[in-house]
């Protein structure tokens, strides 16, 4: 479901650090999202989505690492 699709009563603020936001913003000329928020739901939809395959019942087995590579070479983590 993507942000349009969602009610607006149904959305919930998350903090993020300001130099993470700049990346993102920074970062958004080479896309096609509209705005920060759009990119950044991207993001963690895949995040999850990735963990989330056929692994629910295994969730804690997933590697830390794997996470943190995955948010690497989405531009999150340096």
């Amino acid at each position: 479901m993507s942000r349009s699709d969602v009610p607006a009563e149904s959305v919930t603020r998350v903090e993020l650090p300001t130099a993470l936001v700049d990346d993102v913003e920074r970062r958004l000329q080479y896309t096609d999202f509209e705005d920060a928020s759009a990119y950044v739901e991207f993001v963690v939809e895949e995040v999850l989505a990735s963990v989330s395959d056929g692994e629910d019942a295994n969730y804690d087995a997933v590697d830390r690492e794997e996470v943190e590579s995955r948010l690497e070479s989405l531009g999150y983590m340096e």
